[in-house]
């Protein structure tokens, strides 16, 4: 791949510090747009992800745009923070649009997030893009969980309504991403099994989807590669597997002797007094990544078991 130019929206957070890294370190040039100023090896210029600027002239003759721009929904789901949560997506995204259709040289590619948390609870069967089913409908389904879901169906639906005919658009379901990076999903469930927490949570038969941060990170270069592929994309392991396991196989790469279950009565307490919500840990994400398998992309961790002990390692060497 030749030397790209690549801007980042929303690119100081987790998602946008493994993808900078990753192609900074294969030579290609990146530019951040961030609500928050901090020094780094590549620029970062202001944006409020809501109204055009200054900025759009680092879009002019960029080869990339991928758009990480959202508050995190690791919160209560409050009045204030829905509608915190919910902008922060749509507007990001509608803004960017209306960039791109001002420019003389648009990126030939469009990068956007979305999460996989826009299938329903799926015990069932697994999700792809093809034959996946929306959730929000679903009997006896938390008023939290419906909201979600609106959430990810508005931000695709500002994604692809944005006029964009020369940019090919790309949108990101992804699972969870899994690095060793301080703060992030793997060191907040490596910190249970550290402190004999890290059993099977509720039921333990919802399922996890999960991807390794080296697939991530290699699936984003892959995508830009590849130029026939476009619409939605889901990133995530081939094998989603239940709570209980994914536990399990967690606390044996890191050695733990023993993990106390949590049962949803007291993980709504739990989510409660850590100001957060249990639709993260309690929905059933089975979803897998249909089209990337089908135009052939291969993944360096298949299977939990390798990739959890590929983190715990790099966790500890970099403790």
């Amino acid at each position: 791949m030749n030397s790209l130019h690549i801007v980042i929206a929303g690119g100081t957070g987790h998602l946008g510090t493994i993808l900078a890294k990753h192609f900074h370190g294969a030579g290609h040039s990146i530019t951040i747009l961030s609500r928050t100023e901090h020094s780094s090896s590549w620029p970062i210029i202001a944006w409020d992800g809501e109204t055009l600027g200054a900025w759009i002239s680092q879009l002019e003759g960029a080869d990339i745009l991928i758009n990480l721009a959202g508050r995190s929904v690791n919160c209560r789901y409050t009045p204030a923070n829905r509608t915190s949560i919910m902008n922060s997506r749509v507007r990001s995204t509608r803004v960017l649009g209306e960039a791109i259709g001002r420019l003389a040289s648009p990126p030939r590619l469009w990068i956007n997030s979305s999460t996989a948390t826009i299938y329903r609870h799926s015990l069932d069967r697994p999700m792809e893009e093809d034959t996946g089913e929306f959730g929000g409908h679903e009997p006896g389904v938390p008023e939290t969980w419906r909201f979600s879901i609106e959430v990810a169906r508005s931000w695709e639906e500002a994604f692809f309504s944005a006029s964009t005919p020369r940019t090919r658009k790309i949108a990101l379901r992804s699972a969870v991403v899994m690095s060793p990076q301080r703060g992030g999903a793997f060191d907040i469930l490596l910190r249970l099994v550290r402190f004999g927490l890290g059993g099977a949570v509720g039921s333990g038969q919802q399922y996890v989807s999960w991807i390794h941060d080296a697939d991530f990170a290699k699936a984003v270069e892959y995508l830009i590669s590849n130029e026939k592929i476009e619409g939605p994309i889901n990133l995530a392991s081939p094998n989603p597997l239940p709570n209980c396991d994914f536990m399990r196989e967690l606390r044996r790469a890191y050695g733990a002797k023993i993990g106390l279950p949590a049962p949803e009565w007291l993980l709504e307490i739990g989510t409660r007094l850590l100001q957060t919500e249990s639709e993260l840990v309690l929905k059933s994400r089975r979803v897998v990544p249909g089209r990337l398998l089908r135009s052939g992309f291969q993944f360096d961790f298949l299977d939990w078991p390798s990739a959890a002990a590929d983190l715990v390692n790099r966790w500890q060497q970099s403790a």
